[in-house]
């Protein structure tokens, strides 16, 4: 890697709390767990981890409760070499909290927003100097919609590229949309997406993740290219998406092409879903490079 780009990532910081068990509850159901653990989570602390661990210089822009969770995830980004600046804690909040429930390769995630919320548009004013100097940002939606807004905005007025994974879901203004540089939806994001009425006009910002499908994209000469998923072991999905989206950011921000860049962070997911945990599992750059050194030694014998 030549340059260490620079992403700012605006986003969620969580504390994951995961219970693994045989069989997923039904509702009104009480079942045995195996396991329980806590990791450092939020769509966007995990992007901002899986960039850096990637090679990227990363400021995280969020929030934090003044509590425990919130003082050890602080001190968790500085050990990732992530700048926390940005990152306010509030006294009077908790810190964002995420209850996973995992079963048979599978999750189910329920999210508490908690300090999340105080990530506003004022606070990204106070601290636009880290936009202004980064080569890309990155956003999710586990912020309030209008700080996404604003964000975009203030991006797109600069001549800064963003990156935007609309997750989880929620309806948004088309000026999201005609500002921000790519979007990163699932395919069941991508299907509520098609509602809006600007959608048509914008496809070539879409790169679409489609789990065992691997990745479809259109690139800057239109065509469309469906990158195929790799053949991993899977133990855990969890972060997956997380772990594609800080890489592709990572790649753009280096300079690569989209197809380039969708390709390598398509690789660093699937090594990802090999281990547990959302930000356990994210690889560093010599790992995704060995990794796909073997995959084109593999293809030279089949």
């Amino acid at each position: 890697m030549s340059r260490k780009p620079k992403i700012c990532v605006v986003g969620s910081i969580n504390m994951d709390l995961v219970t693994t068990t045989d069989k997923m509850p039904d509702q009104g159901e009480t079942v045995m767990g195996k396991t329980f653990a806590t990791y450092p989570g939020g769509k966007g602390a995990n992007q901002a981890v899986a960039a850096s661990k990637l090679g990227a210089g990363v400021t995280m822009i969020g929030a934090v409760g003044d509590d425990a969770f919130g003082h050890t995830l602080l001190t968790h980004f500085e050990n990732e070499g992530i700048l926390i600046h940005g990152i306010k804690t509030c006294p009077n909040r908790s810190t964002g909290i995420a209850t996973i429930i995992l079963s048979d390769h599978d999750n189910r995630i329920i999210v508490s927003a908690g300090a999340n919320e105080e990530v506003t548009p004022e606070w990204v004013e106070e601290n636009k100097e880290a936009i202004l100097n980064c080569d890309l940002v990155l956003l999710q939606f586990e912020i309030p919609m209008e700080t996404i807004q604003y964000t975009t905005k203030l991006a797109h007025d600069n001549g800064i590229p963003t990156v935007i994974n609309p997750a989880p879901f929620q309806e948004f203004p088309s000026e999201i949309l005609n500002q921000s540089t790519y979007f990163t939806p699932n395919e069941i994001e991508l299907l509520s997406m098609n509602q809006m009425a600007k959608i048509d006009h914008v496809r070539e910002k879409m790169i679409v993740t489609k789990g065992s499908q691997g990745v479809q994209l259109m690139d800057e000469h239109c065509q469309i290219h469906q990158i195929p998923a790799f053949d991993v072991k899977v133990e855990d999905t969890t972060g997956a998406g997380d772990t594609f989206n800080g890489a592709f950011a990572q790649e753009l921000a280096q300079g690569v092409s989209i197809k380039e860049a969708a390709y390598f962070a398509n690789a660093a997911a699937a090594l990802s879903v090999t281990m547990l945990g959302a930000q356990g599992g994210m690889p560093t750059r010599q790992e995704v490079e060995s990794f796909l050194k073997e995959q084109e030694q593999q293809s030279k014998f089949t």
